[in-house]
């Protein structure tokens, strides 16, 4: 069974999704992103044959929607998120899950992903399955998933440059060099600024996600409307 470890950080507004403002205030930004998450939970919910696991940093219980958030944690395993940089923490993470459950593969995405559906999710696993690593590449060049057979392989994600318009191709380099069979994921949209909210909302139209971009758009609009 294989492990689907979403990381994410806790929507406290100034601390998450501060490229969404403006337009957004840092308060719509952090309730944007706790949706982000929650439609990203269930999506890993739905998924059938996987173990969730979260890798959170910061403290839920001081974020936008908290009680929505630890309802939608009930029967998941949630860790803290260790390191400095984001490639060592994606490392730890990793290490982790692999130390609590040897041998089992692991699938990792983000919460800036809302679109995502356990079809989705479930395909991907799939593609692990009889690959050593698979990757999903994001539109702005970074990626929206890594899975792992031996997620004791994610070590390589600290020498990787993070959250750049070459992370991907930096991430697959790394991979192959290290001897890796490896599978692309289809190419995804995540959430950074306001254009790649308008664009996932509209994607995913039925979720908690879309509802709260339509809300700061309402409010952008003199009367409300819009």
């Amino acid at each position: 069974m294989t492990i689907l470890l979403v990381m994410a950080k806790a929507p406290v507004p100034g601390a998450v999704k501060t490229r969404l403002c403006p337009p957004a205030s840092p308060v719509q930004a952090a309730r944007i992103a706790a949706a982000a998450l929650r439609d990203t939970l269930d999506a890993v919910r739905a998924t059938p044959g996987v173990t969730p696991v979260l890798a959170c940093a910061g403290r839920l219980t001081d974020a936008e929607d908290a009680a929505g958030l630890v309802t939608g944690l009930h029967g998941w395993t949630v860790l803290a998120q260790r390191g400095t940089g984001l490639g060592d923490r994606l490392a730890h993470a990793h290490a982790e899950v692999a130390a609590s459950w040897p041998g089992r593969p692991v699938l990792q995405i983000g919460m800036d992903t809302p679109q995502l559906t356990p079809a989705g999710l479930a395909a991907a696993a799939r593609r692990l399955a009889v690959a050593d690593a698979v990757l999903g590449a994001a539109v702005d060049g970074g990626w929206w998933a890594l899975g792992l057979r031996d997620p004791r392989h994610a070590a390589l994600l600290r020498t990787v440059p993070m959250s750049t318009a070459r992370t991907g191709r930096h991430t697959w380099s790394a991979l192959v060099e290290r001897g890796l069979r490896c599978a692309l994921l289809p190419l995804l949209r995540d959430v950074d600024e306001w254009p790649d909210a308008l664009a996932v909302a509209a994607e995913a139209p039925d979720g908690r996600f879309a509802r709260q971009v339509a809300a700061v758009r309402r409010a952008l609009v003199p009367g409300g409307r819009g």
